[in-house]
């Protein structure tokens, strides 16, 4: 940490400490492409070893601790969050390229409001009992798993932290969370604020690392459940690696290409104004982005009309200082990530029409334009698969059952949402829609006290709500003679 103002090391048994070998992560800077730091330590196998012991000695205290003594912890550490907001989003910036803005004054306050509530299920996790049949009572109740695993993704670290570790440690368990090499300084920060809450040492642990460090964990035998957050590709590899190892329990929230349906009779400014930031926040990069578009045929050209200009009026929000408050829309991640985005602009030329958009911004970082496509064609990559930028595909409809039947002709199923003023129609077609979640009349909404996670290739299991600290459980049933 000399030098830098920030973290750089693995947090273990609660101390900051060297990995053991000499590997390395390097986090740049998208704004301009600079360095941040050449010196983030990567977990390899003796490291994750030493986390994981360090999870599982810890593991019977924190199990027995009382619901006053959990909730305390988490309730403190909610108040540190929101009190080092400002800290959070400053790390947040220089790795992602998000705006501060956004850190302090949404992410921040979401992920401290979800440690809150999980505080308040320390105490409600009911079991069940049944009247005695047969000379036997039946009693269930709902135990901690033990020692689990998270694996995050890059474009929201804290929320990600917190939507994670909040339920797994409410519910007793101990846990060992692998930021993205991408942006991993966030996650590094949460260990002195996990002291300073009275979290037990060993209860929370924080490591880097790569796609190496992710199967170490996947495949530990002594890790009992693992929650990641990334693509399709690499849960898949989660999941085969979890059920080879010792079947260990697997939540996965996968990626998305979430439908928005809008019929004519919609309120055109609500449409509008949701779609933009369904596919603008956080640069597109997020799994509940709004990338497919069905409008209808008779309010098509209203629409492309007022996005293209509100996409275009966009590049003054798109500041090269992340800092200035202005500055509403960051870059993309690292320059991987935007040839990425710029390939699938390239094929979006051939199978589609472009209306805006599609291109850098300035000549230096990983800024892209907010884009706009049109009239795809059916099997066009960039209809059919998940981009993570700011690209949004419109297509036409007329009829309500061949548009829902468009909507879920997808892989993914995580999100979607329909626009009209008639709520029956609404409720009707959010009912057929294929997904996790469903909006009427917005789109792209999350919240901690409900279920989130997705139908299909869009993951396994839910995350949040009432289900989220569940997951975290295991029933115990008992029959008393």
């Amino acid at each position: 940490m000399a030098g830098t103002g920030f973290e750089t090391r693995l947090f273990i048994n609660g101390e900051y400490v060297d990995a053991k070998t000499q590997s390395r992560l390097t986090c740049y800077n998208p704004i301009d492409n600079s360095v941040v730091t050449s010196d983030v330590h990567v977990a390899l196998k003796d490291d994750v070893n030493d986390a994981v012991v360090a999870a599982r000695r810890a593991f019977p205290g924190w199990a027995a601790a009382s619901a006053v003594t959990k909730s305390k912890a988490m309730l403190r550490v909610a108040d540190l969050i929101e009190e080092h907001a400002e800290a959070f989003a400053r790390l947040e910036s220089i790795c992602s390229g998000k705006p501060f803005v956004s850190t302090t004054g949404y992410e921040a306050a979401m992920a401290a409001n979800t440690f809150r509530y999980y505080a308040g299920f320390t105490d409600k996790l009911e079991g069940e009992s049944f009247p005695p049949d047969n000379g036997f009572m039946r009693v269930v109740q709902r135990e901690p798993i033990g020692v689990c695993a998270a694996i995050n993704a890059f474009n929201g670290p804290l929320i990600m932290l917190a939507n994670k570790s909040a339920p797994c440690l409410a519910a007793g368990n101990t846990i060992i969370i692998k930021a993205s090499e991408k942006t991993p300084l966030s996650t590094l920060f949460f260990g002195k604020l996990a002291n300073e809450a009275g979290f037990p040492a060993g209860t929370v642990n924080l490591i880097c690392g790569g796609a190496e460090t992710g199967a170490l964990l996947a495949s530990h035998m002594d890790i009992d459940k693992i929650s990641f957050t990334g693509s399709g590709t690499t849960g898949k590899k989660i999941a085969q690696a979890a059920a080879a190892s010792n079947l260990k329990r697997v939540t996965l929230e996968l990626g998305g290409k979430s439908p928005s349906i809008i019929f004519p009779d919609a309120h055109m400014d609500v449409a509008v104004n949701w779609c933009v930031q369904g596919i603008t926040a956080n640069t597109g990069q997020a799994c509940i982005a709004s990338s497919r578009v069905y409008v209808h045929r008779d309010i098509k050209q209203q629409f492309i009309d007022r996005i293209r200009t509100v996409f275009e009026g966009l590049h003054m929000a798109m500041g090269k200082d992340v800092f200035d408050q202005g500055t509403q829309i960051g870059p993309l991640v690292d320059k991987a990530h935007f040839d990425r985005v710029s390939s699938f602009v390239a094929h979006g030329k051939q199978e589609a029409t472009l209306v805006t958009g599609g291109q850098a911004l300035y000549d230096q970082g990983c800024w892209f334009t907010p884009t706009l496509f049109i009239d795809p064609y059916p099997d066009a990559k960039i209809y059919k698969e998940e981009i993570f930028g700011p690209v949004v595909v419109v297509s036409e409809f007329e009829d309500e059952r061949d548009v829902i039947q468009r909507a879920n002709n997808t892989t993914f199923g995580l999100s979607g949402a329909v626009f009209s003023q008639d709520i029956n129609r609404a409720l009707r077609v959010a009912s057929q829609i294929r997904s996790g979640t469903v909006c009427v009349n917005c789109c792209t909404m999350i919240d901690y006290t409900v279920p989130f996670g997705g139908m299909k290739q869009s993951g396994w299991g839910r995350e949040l709500g009432k289900d989220g600290i569940l997951a975290y459980t295991e029933p115990k049933t008992m029959f008393i003679k």
